[in-house]
């Protein structure tokens, strides 16, 4: 997908995201996210929406901290996500994907950021969802492109997700495959750390199934003893990678 399919996709995810809101008490506490209500959750989609505008519409060279910009601060109703949604489109809209600028994840482009507020709004959404008992799901191609994003990016979220930096081995490999599309990725883990190895002939551990349930336990958003997904090989390299590749 491109910057403008994906812009096209996100502003179908804000707005789901926002329907959603809407059909679900505030103070309902949401699972994927300990601690969180989903007024926290919309809170905090709506300043991310809010904080990616501003970097992109000032071509950030380096991380701000949305305290510094004078965002919205809510309340986080589904008018102030439509609002912050429709900001942060139309900016992504008018700019060029390939003009450089700040990302946390290695692609230091515009680009990058409409691919990640993408899969950060839909996954945010799937959360309320699942928060609220409904079930989730969205188009394969969207949900493989979310699961390949968030391995590319993975190592970069070591700065801020502390137990990616425990991520390490002697060679071992991980598969993780979509057995509803035409997606598989590896991963080797490595002394200093992990990468993506894609053609890899052989695995360790391989952990296959429908995209929406890969994307759901990679993000940790639900538990894989709870999903349908089949394992085959070395559990305990299933296990540890899950427990220590969440977002955080």
């Amino acid at each position: 997908m491109d910057h403008l399919e994906n812009c096209a996709a996100l502003e179908i995810e804000i707005e789901r995201f926002a329907n959603a809101l809407d059909e679900v008490a505030p103070d309902v506490m949401v699972p994927a996210c300990p601690g969180w209500s989903v007024t926290d959750l919309a809170h905090h989609l709506g300043t991310v929406h809010r904080w990616a505008e501003h970097l992109v519409r000032t071509r950030a060279s380096e991380w701000m901290a949305s305290q510094s910009m004078g965002l919205s601060d809510g309340p986080p109703t589904s008018g102030w996500i439509r609002e912050g949604g429709a900001q942060l489109l139309a900016t992504m809209r008018v700019s060029d994907p390939a003009t450089p600028m700040w990302a946390w994840g290695p692609d230091q482009r515009v680009g990058w950021w409409s691919r990640r507020q993408l899969h950060e709004t839909l996954v945010h959404r799937m959360d309320v969802e699942l928060a609220s008992g409904r079930s989730s799901d969205a188009e394969v191609a969207i949900l493989t492109d979310a699961i390949d994003e968030f391995l590319v990016n993975l190592k970069c979220a070591a700065r801020f997700s502390p137990k990616v930096r425990e991520i390490k081995g002697s060679g071992d490999v991980l598969s993780v495959s979509a057995t509803n599309a035409d997606f598989c990725r590896s991963i080797r883990l490595v002394p200093d750390g992990f990468e993506l190895v894609d053609g890899a002939p052989t695995f360790d551990a391989e952990l296959s199934g429908s995209a929406i349930d890969l994307l759901l336990v990679l993000y940790r958003r639900v538990p894989l003893t709870s999903s349908e997904l089949v394992t085959n090989g070395n559990h305990e390299l299933v296990n540890f990678w899950i427990d220590h590749s969440a977002l955080e």
